[in-house]
């Protein structure tokens, strides 16, 4: 319980941020760099990482019906609403580029793995749950419906950790780095939160 409060102050954290680092965007773009093209990794992180924060933000609020475990409850509202402020970030800066919110490349492709994310039934990119997972957790009650929400979003991070990394790498944009490295930081502290909520109920994340 303790760990899923320092969940909830780093989120409020993070909304009360995201203006800030929305506006500072322009600024920090504009004065450093060209605007970033559209197969750029900036572009392609922020397009990319939106899909996936949708995904993330659908199987929180699925979750939340599904159980009346406060512990889970209120990690599944962090991350929705944490996911949703970031995905808003991401699709307004590609607005203030003047860039496509969607792209003909396979998601992926700003990093070199195009040909890795198959999109084979609704699994987009790494990490990402299928409809058929999707559908299954809409099926779920109590305690079931929470360790597969678990081990979803356990597998969601961890694929979501993989592609801000490569933001960090390689983009340019310099607040775009500091929100990816964020996101790396914050998922891994909720993948070990996740990992101890999963022991508590029996079960341990899927890979």
């Amino acid at each position: 319980m303790r760990h899923v409060g320092l969940i909830t102050g780093a989120a409020a954290a993070a909304l009360v941020a995201a203006g800030a680092i929305t506006y500072a965007v322009a600024e920090d773009h504009g004065s450093t760099a060209a605007t970033p093209l559209a197969g750029s990794a900036d572009a392609g992180f922020a397009r990319d990482m939106a899909v996936h924060h949708q995904q993330a933000v659908e199987m929180s609020y699925i979750v939340r019906d599904r159980t009346e475990d406060p512990e889970v409850r209120r990690l599944a509202y962090d991350i929705a609403q944490t996911q949703a402020n970031q995905r808003g970030m991401l699709l307004g800066w590609l607005d203030l580029w003047g860039l496509p919110k969607v792209s003909a490349d396979a998601p992926m492709t700003w990093m070199g793995m195009g040909d890795m994310a198959s999109g084979k039934d609704g699994s987009l990119m790494p990490g990402m749950a299928t409809n058929t997972e999707m559908k299954k957790l809409g099926t779920l009650d109590g305690k079931q419906a929470e360790v597969f929400y678990l081990q979803l979003m356990t597998d969601h991070h961890k694929g979501g950790i993989h592609m801000a990394e490569g933001c960090v790498s390689a983009c340019t944009v310099g607040v775009e780095k500091r929100l990816a490295q964020g996101m790396v930081d914050a998922q891994q502290s909720e993948i070990a939160l996740m990992a101890d909520m999963l022991k508590a109920r029996g079960a341990q994340a899927r890979s």
